[in-house]
């Protein structure tokens, strides 16, 4: 497996950023290190260009006849390679090389078939589905994995989806040109097709960890057996005397629940959350049952903590991530050579296959970006500085997508492994 050829470009007008990046597209394939013979594209936009979605992928289509697969969603903000488009029209694309028989577009008029054996899954759904969050977690039992990394499509116009397979539409279905609103969408990669992937969370826990003791529905009436709305105004040292106050603070405020029920604990030993951690909004207060509403269902015995956005811990975080990624895939023992190209200055650093990554996926919350990191751009140079100059596309959900989860205020990094 080779690199995938990536190009990226803002422009006010849709077809001269196409230009852009098509010039970087076929500029690379021509190179000895690029895949020359890719037939999978991941194609991202930001929501100024949501109304010409089926433009944009017919004329890429067109003048990428070699590419039968096409995959993507729209966001926000689209990411690239040390580079990221927030309220910007911009677009991102990915070329990947990967055996044809080792993956396969599905949509909802070409839904994944049970002849193929889907070890994971790129996901692109749109949060407007009924059920997304079921039906996320029904699509990753159907992986032999367990494991779906991806996002919710984020738009203050057109929420869109890219998806159509080489090999075809489900007979019956009509004709699909590729562009589709509601549900989901995505590719399914079989066993020949390895990734790494890794969840940074973007919260830190500002309470100690309690169980959830009574709920009912999304409101949580008991923590550790005391009332929850007073254990929060403890924890954040409020009163309801002073609402203006106390509002402030709940406003800031959000809960981390663990949903899993295996004693591991929503706050890890470093005192950041852990993956399995998904962080909700307080969406209400109930003085009468003296209880919270979150944005999620809850069952009592849920571990969860109040947390907060944190910068620092976000930076932090994301490094981890990106340093297990490149401690897994480097090898131990290299050569000289090998070692100094590698320890050479990231921002100059040009692909090396001792990194053994192809390509990358970045998903991240659109409530983080630059704004959250301290400077436009920060986030994906931090990902590009712990990994190289690798081929990377994304863009910024309005949910991100890991294992059978459906997080807030995270990113999921998945790279591509030679």
């Amino acid at each position: 497996m080779k690199l995938f050829p990536h190009g990226h470009a803002t422009h006010p007008q849709w077809r001269m950023a196409a230009a852009l990046v098509l010039a970087q597209l076929r500029a690379q394939m021509a190179l000895p290190g690029y895949a020359s013979a890719p037939t999978l594209a991941l194609l991202y936009v930001t929501d100024h260009y949501a109304s010409a979605a089926q433009d944009i992928l017919d004329h890429l289509s067109a003048e990428l006849p070699e590419i039968t697969d096409w995959s993507g969603t729209v966001g926000v903000g689209v990411a690239a390679n040390n580079a990221e488009y927030f309220d910007e029209p911009a677009l991102a694309v990915m070329l990947c090389e990967l055996p044809t028989d080792q993956y396969r577009v599905f949509s909802g008029v070409a839904p994944l078939g049970i002849g193929f054996e889907a070890q994971t899954a790129l996901v692109h759904a749109d949060s407007h589905t009924p059920d997304v969050a079921e039906l996320i977690d029904e699509m990753a039992q159907r992986t032999d994995s367990g494991y779906l990394f991806g996002g919710l499509a984020s738009s203050r116009t057109q929420a869109v989806q890219f998806a159509i397979g080489g090999n075809g539409n489900i007979k019956g279905q009509g004709a699909a040109r590729g562009v589709f609103h509601g549900g989901l969408s995505g590719v399914a990669f079989g066993e020949g097709v390895s990734v790494v992937s890794r969840v940074t969370q973007g919260c830190l826990p500002v309470s100690a960890e309690r169980e959830v003791t009574a709920a009912e529905g999304n409101v949580i009436t008991e923590l550790d057996g005391e009332p929850a709305l007073d254990v929060l105004l403890q924890d954040l040292k409020v009163s309801l005397e002073e609402p203006r106050e106390a509002l402030a603070a709940v406003r800031a405020t959000l809960v981390g629940l663990l949903h899993e029920r295996d004693g591991t604990g929503a706050v890890g030993r470093t005192g950041n959350f852990g993956d399995d951690v998904i962080v909700r909004h307080i969406i209400g207060l109930d003085p009468g049952r003296r209880g919270i509403a979150v944005a999620d269902k809850v069952e009592p015995g849920m571990r969860m903590a109040f947390c907060q956005r944190n910068m620092q811990a976000a930076r932090a975080d994301l490094m981890r991530i990106c340093a297990e990624i490149r401690e897994e895939l480097e090898p131990q023992e290299q050569a000289l050579e090998t070692a100094t190209a590698l320890a050479a200055p990231e921002a100059q650093a040009a692909p090396h296959p001792a990194r053994r990554i192809a390509g990358a996926v970045y998903v991240s919350c659109a409530g983080r970006g630059g704004p959250h990191f301290g400077a436009p751009g920060a986030e994906l140079q931090i990902v590009r500085h712990a990994l190289g100059d690798v081929p990377l596309v994304g863009f910024f959900a309005g949910g991100e997508i890991a294992r059978n989860h459906l997080y807030g205020y995270t990113g999921v990094l998945t790279v591509f492994t030679i």
